[in-house]
């Protein structure tokens, strides 16, 4: 992986877009497992249903988890200085989440060049589940 250039970069450049398979009842059966979060609402839907929900629904980590891919798909993993988000709707089983970014600031940080981009996380109807912000070092 090759590291975008500081001076290159302009604010206002974007990240390479990350779009997810529609999100399965396996996926989230897998991640219960692998994250420890096996909250019913995500994978029994009679439990969903009772709590008013049209389904199961995404474990927002999840998402956050795709948001962060997208990221790091754009420059290593040992680049990330900070890395937050605020959930903002629930993501539903078979929607498909497209995760994007664009560089809000530049900034040198001790010596260490950096960008900080703006995040967001959206399901193909265009609703908006995660927003957040990392900085990366370039």
């Amino acid at each position: 992986m090759s590291l975008p250039k500081f001076d290159s970069l302009k604010v206002g450049d974007t990240i390479p877009v990350l779009t997810t398979k529609p999100i399965s009842r396996t996926t989230l059966a897998l991640y219960c497992g692998g994250s420890g979060d096996h909250n019913p609402l995500h994978v029994d839907t009679d439990f969903a249903k009772k709590a008013g929900l049209p389904d199961v629904i995404a474990h927002g980590m999840l998402s956050m988890a795709y948001l962060g891919r997208a990221v790091t798909n754009w420059v290593p993993q040992n680049r990330l200085r900070s890395y937050s988000v605020r959930f903002a709707a629930m993501t539903q089983v078979h929607d498909v989440v497209t995760c994007s970014g664009r560089i809000a600031e530049k900034m040198t940080v001790d010596g260490e060049n950096r960008v900080r981009l703006e995040l967001e996380a959206k399901t193909q109807g265009g609703t908006v589940t995660l927003q957040g912000d990392a900085v990366v070092a370039l």
